[in-house]
């Protein structure tokens, strides 16, 4: 039997959805860490809360959104689709924290996919163009997934929700098990949250979220800090 071919595209998916991709995503909170020294999350419910709103207030109206267009954009090579979608996502980072992650999870992503060799010359020539933040970089490693739209975004959700998960057991802490009732709500509502992004268009898309933004401009100053964000 080959063991030549390249993973399945159920398999890459899991690959990309795994906390041990190494572009960093466990460093950051998104603002989590914030929220604990605010005294807003303070245990598992509210920790849930919290992640699950940021969830479907953030995440799928975003980010979640800027994916499923940009993963058709780069499957059909619309370099001027990809540049305005990067333009967006560049545009909505309200803190340093916030550029920081953005730029610097699509920068290991594709570090990550040039060494692999798995985007083409012509793809790796726009994200010099561009450069890629995190949802145009994550973009073009779903879309060579060759994988429906759904379930590229619900592994890329899930990716999301694990980390965010791992900051709550640090920064709270939490339990493990406390952690995996978390992971399995999340579980429950990511789905929703894939519907909605599916279906917002450049005129819904949004990333306002005055609270989110004041707890990230205050985590930069915060005295004691684990995480980036």
């Amino acid at each position: 039997m080959s063991t030549d071919s390249a993973p399945s595209g159920l398999l890459q998916l899991i690959w990309l959805a795994s906390p041990a991709l190494p572009i960093g995503g466990f460093s950051y909170s998104e603002g989590l860490e914030a929220a604990i020294e605010q005294g807003l999350v303070h245990n598992v419910q509210s920790a849930t809360d919290w992640v699950v709103d940021h969830l479907h207030l953030t995440q799928s109206r975003g980010d979640m959104a800027v994916l499923a267009q940009a993963i058709p954009a780069w499957q059909c090579g619309d370099t001027a689709r990809l540049q305005a979608l990067n333009d967006w996502v560049m545009a909505t980072r309200e803190t340093a924290e916030m550029r920081l992650q953005a730029e610097q999870m699509g920068r290991s992503l594709l570090d990550w996919l040039r060494n692999l060799q798995q985007a083409s010359d012509a793809q790796l020539n726009c994200c010099a163009q561009l450069p890629p933040t995190y949802p145009l970089a994550m973009a073009l490693a779903l879309s060579l997934a060759q994988a429906p739209l759904a379930q590229a975004l619900q592994a890329c959700a899930f990716g999301w929700a694990e980390n965010m998960t791992q900051a709550a057991l640090k920064a709270v802490p939490l339990g493990q098990s406390a952690g995996q009732r978390m992971l399995a709500r999340l579980a429950r509502e990511i789905p929703l949250a894939v519907q909605t992004a599916m279906q917002t268009n450049d005129e819904d898309r949004q990333a306002f979220n005055p609270m989110l933004a004041i707890l990230s401009a205050r985590h930069e100053t915060q005295y004691s800090r684990i995480f980036r964000s």
